[in-house]
C-alpha cells in the first residue's frame, strides 16, 4: 500500500525529530561520502531486489531531488504562493537513466547543490522561512517545511544505503 502525502510528511519529520535541519543538511554530504567510501561501481549498481533501487540510483535520486528542492525554495521566495509540482520518482529513475549514472558524479552534484542550497537557506530572514507554495499532492509547504523534509529525506535514503551495504554478498 502506497503511503499518503500526510504519512510521507510525518515519516520525514520523524527522521528529523527536534534536531536542527540546517545542521543535518550541512553534515549530510560528509555522511554520504563516508557511506560510499570503498563501494565498488559493481556493488553500487547492484539492486538489492528487482523492485528496489541500487545505491547508484539512490544517490542519483537524492542529487536530482536536491536540484528540485532548490528550485522549489527559490520559486517560493520569488513568488510566495506559487504552485509546486510533484514528480514521479520511479519514472525519473527510468527516464533519466539512473542505472547508468556515475556514482562519484552524482555525489559531486549532490554536494555542490547542497552547498548552494544551504548558503541560500542561511541567508533567509525569519519571515522568508514562513513563505510557502502550494504542492499539488501535499498542499501548502513553507520553506521551513521543505528544509525539514529534505533533512528527513536524506536520513531515509542514507539508512536505505546502510541496509544495502549491511547485506552479505
Amino acid at each position: 500500500m502506497q503511503e499518503t502525502a500526510e504519512q510521507y510528511k510525518k515519516r520525514m519529520a520523524g527522521f528529523v525529530g527536534d534536531r536542527d535541519p540546517l545542521k543535518l543538511q550541512a553534515a549530510a554530504p560528509a555522511r554520504l561520502a563516508k557511506l560510499l567510501k570503498g563501494v565498488s561501481a559493481a556493488k553500487a549498481r547492484k539492486r538489492p531486489a528487482p523492485d528496489k533501487w541500487s545505491i547508484s540510483e539512490i544517490v542519483a535520486h537524492i542529487s536530482d531531488t536536491e536540484l528540485v528542492g532548490g528550485y522549489r525554495i527559490r520559486a517560493i521566495l520569488g513568488q510566495p504562493g506559487t504552485p509546486i509540482t510533484g514528480f514521479d520518482q520511479d519514472a525519473w529513475v527510468k527516464a533519466l537513466h539512473y542505472d547508468k549514472r556515475d556514482l562519484k558524479k552524482s555525489l559531486a552534484q549532490y554536494c555542490a547543490l547542497r552547498e548552494a542550497n544551504l548558503a541560500l537557506l542561511k541567508s533567509l530572514t525569519p519571515e522568508q522561512w514562513k513563505h510557502s507554495g502550494m504542492h499539488n499532492e501535499r498542499g501548502e509547504e513553507s520553506v521551513e517545511m521543505i528544509a525539514r523534509m529534505f533533512s528527513g529525506h536524506d536520513i531515509n535514503h542514507f539508512e536505505q544505503i546502510e541496509r544495502i551495504l549491511a547485506k552479505k554478498k
